[in-house]
C-alpha cells in the first residue's frame, strides 16, 4: 500500500497553484508586500453596513455551519465547530499510540499544535509527514490516526475529495486491526466521528447518523465517556437534519441524564458545556442556558477552579440568542477578563463590541476598541486570527462616520499606515476610519496567505470589497469581490461563496448592469438552496436568516420585477418567492424535511386565482396567476415601513372595541393595493377562489376582511392561503368517507382559561359528521395516538387552546396533560407512520391564536399546517367567543358534507352566516378563521 504516492502528492502545493492562477485570472494583484490597493475616497454619507456582514458575531465567523463534534479538536478558538470539550481530555491531545516521552515533538504532535492554532495547511503537511513516517515503520495504528487527522485538516481547507481519500484509508487500516489495545478503539471512534462529519457536510445525514452510532459503540467499548457523549451529540445533529426532532431531543435528554448521574468533576463540567452548546445549536437556548449555568457553577466549586472563560462566552452567546442583551454583555466582559486563552478573549471582546453596536451604545463600543487592538496584536497567524480581524473590520464599518478623503496613494497606502491614519492618531476613534479598516483587512489578507488558507483569504478580500462597495468605488469593489469568489472555487465553501455572489449582484445593480446582477443573485440563491442543511444548524438562526438570507431572495425578486418584466422574469420571480417560503419554513423548524412538489397547483383549479404579494423596500409588488393566462404584475410604490404599518394598524383595529372608521380605512387601503387593480380580470375569468401566498406581516391578517368600500372580500370570493403551492397535493375531499375525530378542552388547564363553548361545538359537529369524540380527561396525547392509529380519520378537529409563533418552541396546542409542540405534531397525528399512507385531509384548530406582539407569528400557523401532514388546515388567527365559533363550525361542516362545496367555499358560507348575524357582524368574529393549504 503506497498511499503516499497515490493520494497525497503535495495537495497543498497543488491548491496553492490553483489559488495563484485564480488571482492572475482576475487581474487584481493584491500581494501586499509589493503592491498598493486602489485608494479609497470618502464621501460624506454614512458607513452603515449593508446586509451581508461577514462575522458580525465571532461564533458565526468561523463556519456558517454548526459542524458536528470532532473530539480531535481543542477549544472553540480554531476549530470549525464550537461543540467540544475545552480541556486536555480532548483527543487531539492524545499521544501517538504506544508513545514514549521524547524531548522534541513528533510531526503528529506538531500537526496537532498547528491545527489548534488554526494553521490547517501546516497541519496537513505535518500529518502527511507523520503518515509517511508511520508507514515506513509499519505502525498501522498511528498511520490510521495520522490519516484521520489529515482528513480533518482537509475538511477545514475545503478539500473534500482529499478528505474522503484520507479517512477511507484510515478506516480501512482500522477495520483490519486485530489488537485493540493501546487506545485503538478510541482512535477508531475518532476516525468514525471524522467520517460522519464529512458525510454530513456532503448532505448524507443518514450515513452520518449510522457512522456516529458506530463511533458511539467504539467509544463505549473503550470506556471513553467523553468520546461517547460527543458522538451522541453528533447523532442528535444528524437526526435534526433528517427532521427527526423528537428522536434528537430524546437522545440529548438521555445524554443529560447520564451526565447528571456522575459526580462533579472537570469531565462533567466539559460534558455539560458541550451539551449546552449542542442544545443552542439545535434551537433550544433555554435548556442550553440551564446546562451552561450548571457547568459554570460546578467549575467554580472545583479546586483548583478550571478556566471558565469558554463557558462564560457560551453563556453570553445564549443570552444574546434569548435577547437578554445586558446579561450577554456582562458574560462577554467576564469571559474576556478571565480568559487565559487569547482567542477566547478576543472572541468575547468582539462579541461584546458587536452587541454594543447593535444596542447603539457607541461610547462603550469605542472605549472597548483599544483593548481589542491589544488582544489582536497577541494573536499568531491562524484562521481564527484572520476571522477576528475581519470581524473587527465589519463592526468598525458599522460604526464609522468617517469623512476622510484620500489624496493619492500615500494617504491611503495599506502598508505602513500607522503614522498617519487621521488627525486623531492614537485615539480609539481613529480606528474607525476607512483607511484604518482597510489596513486591518490588509493584515488579515496577509496572514491568510501566510498560513495558505484560501477560505480565510476569501473572507478578508470579500470584506475589503464590501468596504469599497460602501464607498461607491464600484470598479474596485467588483474586482475584489470576484477575486474573493475565485478563491473559493473548487473548495467546499458555499457558506461564504453566496455572500460574495450576493455582493457582486448588488455591485452590478449599482453599476446599472441588471442582466449580470440578476445572474449573480440567481447563483447566490442556488448556493443558498444547496446550503439548506447547513443553515438550519446556526445558533441565533432567525437573526441570521432575516439579515443575511431573506434579503438575497427579496432583492432578486425586486430586480426581476424592474421596469416592465417579461413573462420569463415573472415566472422566475414566482419561483423565487416560493423558494423563500420554503426557506422560511426550514428556518422555522431548523430542519430540511419539507420537500417541494414539482407541480404548480394553480393549474388544477380553473376557478382559482393565485396572488403573490411581496414586500420590497420601495414597493408592495404583486404577481397574479390566472388559469391558462400569462402572469401579471402590478405594484404600489410605497416605502416598506408605511406598508408594514398599514398591516399592523389593520390587525390592531380588528378589535371590536376600537374605531370602525380606522379599521375600514386600512382595510380598504390594502384592498386597493392587492385586489382593486385586478377586479376586471377576476370577473372576466369567472374566478371563485382567491389563494394568497402571503408575505411578512401580511400573514397575520385575514384576507377575508379586506373591504372594497361596499363589501368584504369574503362576500365575493372564497379565500385560502398557502405557505407555497409546491408544498401541497391537489385533491378534493371524498365525502363518502367523511368521518371525524373530534376532541377538545372546556376546563381550565395549564394556566389557560376554560372554554365552556367547546362542548356545544363538538356536539354540533357530531350531529353533522360521523365522529369519535375525546373530551376533557379523554383528550390526551396517548388517546389521540391510539384513535388515529385505529381508524384513518380524514378529518381531525381539535377545539383547544393553542398558539402560533415565529419561534418553534412557542408554537403548540394544549391537551389535558400539557402542551404539544409543533415539532411533535407529526408523531401525535401519526401521519407518516400509518400503514395505509392516507394523510389527514383536514385538520381543524378552532381556538388558537397568534402570539401577541409577534409580527411573524403566523409563520407558526404555516408551520403547524406543514408539520401536521394534513392537506388542509383550518385555524384561527385569534381566539374568538365560544358561541360564535360553535355556530360557525356547525355551519362549516354542514356545507362541507355537500359534494358541490370545496373546503374554501364551505368556510366562506359559514363565515357569511356569522356575518349576517347582527350580534357577530364585526370581522372580529368571523374573519380569523383561515384555511391553509389545499382549498379543493
Amino acid at each position: 500500500m503506497k498511499w503516499a504516492s497515490q493520494i497525497f502528492r503535495l495537495k497543498i502545493r497543488s491548491s496553492l497553484r490553483r489559488y495563484a492562477s485564480s488571482v492572475i485570472l482576475f487581474g487584481l494583484t493584491l500581494f501586499l508586500v509589493t503592491t498598493i490597493l486602489p485608494a479609497i475616497s470618502y464621501p460624506v454619507e454614512s458607513l452603515h453596513a449593508s446586509g451581508n456582514t461577514v462575522g458580525e458575531d465571532v461564533r458565526l465567523a468561523d463556519n456558517i455551519q454548526a459542524n458536528p463534534i470532532n473530539w480531535v479538536t481543542l477549544g472553540e478558538d480554531s476549530s470549525p465547530t464550537s461543540l467540544h470539550p475545552t480541556d486536555n481530555v480532548d483527543h487531539l491531545k492524545r499521544q501517538p499510540a504506544n508513545a514514549k516521552i521524547a524531548n522534541s515533538p513528533t510531526p503528529l504532535e506538531q500537526g496537532i499544535a498547528a491545527f489548534e492554532a488554526g494553521r490547517f495547511a501546516d497541519a496537513a503537511q505535518l500529518w502527511q509527514q507523520a503518515a509517511q513516517d508511520y508507514e515506513q515503520k509499519s505502525d498501522r495504528l498511528n498511520l490510521a490516526l495520522s490519516l484521520s487527522y489529515l482528513s480533518l485538516a482537509y475538511q477545514n481547507l475545503g478539500q473534500v475529495q482529499d478528505a474522503e481519500q484520507a479517512i477511507s484509508q484510515s478506516l480501512d487500516l482500522l477495520q483490519h486491526q486485530n489488537n485493540w489495545e493501546s487506545g485503538g478503539l478510541t482512535i477508531l471512534g475518532q476516525a468514525l466521528n471524522t467520517q460522519g462529519r464529512l458525510q454530513l457536510t456532503k448532505g448524507q445525514a443518514e450515513a452520518a447518523l449510522d457512522t456516529w452510532k458506530q463511533a458511539t459503540d467504539a467509544y463505549s467499548r473503550a470506556g471513553d465517556e467523553t468520546g461517547k457523549l460527543g458522538s451522541q451529540i453528533n447523532q442528535a445533529q444528524a437526526l435534526q437534519t433528517l427532521g427527526l426532532y423528537r428522536r434528537a431531543q430524546t437522545l440529548l435528554e438521555q445524554a443529560n441524564q447520564q451526565l447528571q448521574a456522575n459526580p462533579d468533576s472537570r469531565v462533567k463540567v466539559q460534558g455539560l458545556q458541550s451539551l449546552g452548546i449542542a442544545l443552542q445549536e439545535l434551537g433550544d437556548p433555554k435548556t442550553s442556558q440551564t446546562l451552561l449555568t450548571q457547568s459554570l457553577a460546578i467549575a467554580q466549586d472545583l479546586n483548583p477552579t478550571p478556566d471558565t472563560s469558554a463557558i462564560l462566552l457560551s453563556l453570553g452567546n445564549v443570552a444574546r440568542d434569548l435577547q437578554e442583551d445586558e446579561k450577554a454583555l456582562d458574560y462577554y466582559h467576564k469571559a474576556a477578563k478571565n480568559a487565559t486563552n487569547s482567542l477566547i478573549q478576543i472572541k468575547a471582546q468582539l462579541n461584546q463590541l458587536s452587541l454594543l453596536i447593535n444596542t447603539e451604545q457607541e461610547d462603550a463600543a469605542i472605549a472597548l476598541l483599544p483593548q481589542i487592538q491589544v488582544s489582536l496584536a497577541t494573536l499568531s497567524p491562524s484562521r481564527a486570527a484572520v476571522y477576528a480581524h475581519v470581524n473587527l473590520a465589519d463592526s468598525l464599518m458599522r460604526m464609522s462616520s468617517d469623512v476622510e478623503t484620500c489624496h493619492g496613494t500615500s494617504g491611503c497606502q495599506l502598508m505602513g499606515l500607522t503614522d498617519n491614519l487621521t488627525p486623531e492618531t492614537g485615539s480609539a476613534k481613529a480606528l474607525t476610519t476607512n483607511s484604518a479598516i482597510a489596513q486591518l483587512l490588509a493584515k488579515a489578507i496577509q496572514q491568510a496567505r501566510q498560513i495558505q488558507d484560501a477560505k480565510a483569504e476569501s473572507y478578508a478580500i470579500g470584506q475589503l470589497g464590501k468596504l469599497y462597495e460602501q464607498k461607491q468605488q464600484l470598479a474596485e469593489a467588483q474586482k475584489l469581490t470576484q477575486q474573493a469568489l475565485s478563491l473559493v472555487q473548487g473548495i467546499n465553501a458555499g457558506d461564504i461563496a453566496y455572500l460574495w455572489e450576493w455582493q457582486l449582484g448588488r455591485i452590478l445593480e449599482k453599476q446599472g448592469n441588471i442582466k449580470d446582477a440578476v445572474a449573480a443573485y440567481t447563483v447566490a440563491v442556488e448556493t443558498l438552496r444547496s446550503l439548506r442543511s447547513d443553515l438550519i444548524a446556526l445558533p441565533n438562526l432567525q437573526f441570521y436568516f432575516r439579515e443575511r438570507v431573506e434579503p438575497v431572495y427579496r432583492q432578486l425578486v425586486g430586480l426581476l420585477l424592474k421596469s416592465d418584466p417579461s413573462q420569463k422574469n415573472l415566472q422566475k420571480a414566482r419561483e423565487v418567492i416560493e423558494s423563500l417560503q420554503l426557506a422560511e419554513l426550514d428556518n422555522f423548524f431548523r430542519n430540511t424535511c419539507i420537500q417541494a412538489q414539482s407541480q404548480q397547483i394553480d393549474q388544477v383549479d380553473p376557478t382559482a386565482a393565485v396572488i403573490y404579494p411581496i414586500i420590497l423596500p420601495d414597493q408592495l409588488a404583486v404577481i397574479l396567476s390566472l388559469p391558462g393566462q400569462p402572469l401579471r404584475h402590478y405594484q404600489t410604490q410605497l416605502p416598506e415601513a408605511e406598508v408594514n404599518n398599514a398591516f399592523v394598524q389593520l390587525r390592531k383595529f380588528l378589535n371590536p372595541v376600537l374605531s370602525n372608521k380606522q379599521r375600514l380605512r386600512y382595510s380598504q387601503d390594502i384592498y386597493d393595493w392587492l385586489i382593486r387593480p385586478i377586479e376586471t380580470e377576476l370577473a372576466d375569468n369567472e374566478i371563485k377562489t382567491l389563494v394568497f401566498i402571503l408575505d411578512g406581516a401580511l400573514r397575520n391578517l385575514p384576507m377575508a376582511a379586506l373591504y372594497d368600500g361596499e363589501q368584504y372580500l369574503i362576500e365575493k370570493y372564497s379565500v385560502a392561503v398557502s405557505p407555497g403551492l409546491q408544498l401541497l397535493e391537489p385533491r378534493a375531499l371524498d365525502r363518502e368517507r367523511l368521518q371525524a375525530l373530534i376532541g377538545g378542552l372546556s376546563e381550565e388547564r395549564g394556566g389557560f382559561s376554560a372554554l365552556p363553548g367547546v362542548e356545544v361545538e363538538l356536539k354540533k359537529i357530531s350531529d353533522q359528521v360521523p365522529s369519535e369524540m375525546l373530551f376533557n380527561q379523554e383528550f390526551t396525547t396517548n388517546t389521540l395516538k391510539q384513535e388515529i392509529g385505529a381508524i384513518p380519520f380524514p378529518v381531525i378537529h381539535l377545539a383547544t387552546h393553542g398558539q402560533f409563533s415565529s419561534e418553534v418552541e412557542d408554537t403548540f396546542i394544549l391537551t389535558w396533560e400539557g402542551q404539544v409542540n409543533v415539532n411533535d405534531l407529526d408523531q401525535l397525528l401519526q401521519v407518516r407512520e400509518r400503514e395505509d399512507s392516507q394523510p389527514i385531509e383536514l385538520l381543524v384548530l378552532s381556538a388558537c391564536q397568534t402570539a401577541t406582539g409577534d409580527q411573524r407569528a403566523a409563520l407558526g400557523l404555516a408551520g403547524v399546517a406543514v408539520r401536521s401532514g394534513a392537506r388542509s388546515t383550518l385555524a384561527t388567527l385569534w381566539s374568538v367567543r365560544d358561541e360564535s365559533t360553535a355556530q360557525l363550525m356547525a355551519e362549516f361542516y354542514q356545507y362541507l358534507t355537500q359534494a358541490e362545496n370545496s373546503k374554501a367555499e364551505s368556510l366562506r358560507q359559514a363565515q357569511l352566516s356569522i356575518l349576517k348575524n347582527p350580534d357577530y357582524e364585526h370581522p372580529y368574529y368571523w374573519a380569523p378563521f383561515v384555511l391553509v393549504g389545499n382549498w379543493l
